[in-house]
């Protein structure tokens, strides 16, 4: 468990119907670590995710912020708990009706009122920290690479110099080496911004780069969690088998055969 936790979920339930997706979570974040929580696609990672932002409420259970129970939070106090947030979403998820610049700036001009000349000036230097110069601030995110557009994403997800940040499959879509290059952002930000991360992914190259906690969710639980460094020797089966990507184990995919 972590000694100073930043977010802590206990119990965590979410369901859909019949379809139970979240079982029980236990959770906690330290804050300023890296936690990267994997799993199979399926498996309530994203689910997770959003019922800690959220997007989704969870059922049951206990989701706190600084020991601020957040489940049903609504109103001003959800605004400000959301302000202290950045995201990076899956697929960038950018707007294509606005420029680079204004997609970096829109938490800053919608959601705090921060005037345009500001917010450029703003997104202009968050672009500069990813990598990418002011030339691209005017362009339109279809005119943009796939590396480019995450990088783009990543500024926006930092644009408000938020203490907690969220990474949803931060590089899904890309080759090896742009991978690997998001990944050197992400940790270089995070720690620029002494922020806590919390970041879900089934790429193991990824989990290794930004973690330093892992936690492996199966089946809507928590069935291993410890040090980045401590993974390899977890002594858990389940654990053994995905992030050596072995088809023979515990953990049975559902194959339709001819």
């Amino acid at each position: 468990m972590a000694q100073d936790p930043h977010i802590s979920l206990k119990g965590v339930h979410k369901s859909f119907g019949r379809k139970v997706v979240l079982d029980g979570i236990d959770l906690s974040v330290d804050r300023g670590s890296s936690l990267v929580v994997i799993g199979g696609s399926g498996s309530g990672k994203s689910v997770m995710l959003k019922c800690i932002i959220g997007l989704l409420r969870a059922d049951s259970g206990t989701i706190e912020v600084d020991g601020t129970e957040t489940i049903g939070m609504r109103g001003k106090a959800r605004d400000r708990m959301l302000s202290r947030f950045g995201m990076l979403f899956q697929g960038a998820a950018l707007f294509d009706s606005l420029t680079v610049w204004e997609n970096v700036a829109f938490g800053l001009i919608q959601g705090k009122g921060m005037a345009r000349k500001a917010a450029r000036d703003v997104a202009i230097d968050k672009l500069a920290q990813v990598g990418l110069g002011s030339e691209v601030a005017s362009l339109s995110p279809a005119e943009l690479s796939g590396g480019m557009q995450k990088r783009v994403a990543l500024a926006r997800a930092i644009a408000s110099d938020p203490e907690i940040i969220f990474f949803d499959e931060p590089t899904t879509g890309l080759d090896p080496i742009m991978a690997d290059v998001i990944n050197e952002l992400i940790v270089d930000c995070v720690k620029r911004l002494g922020a806590t991360a919390v970041s879900i992914t089934h790429d193991m190259a990824s989990a290794r780069k930004i973690a330093d906690h892992i936690a492996m969710i199966y089946k809507g639980r928590i069935i291993w969690q410890g040090a980045a460094g401590e993974i390899d020797e977890s002594g858990n089966d389940y654990v053994d088998q995905f992030i050596h990507g072995r088809a023979e184990g515990p953990i049975q995919m559902e194959v339709l055969k001819p």
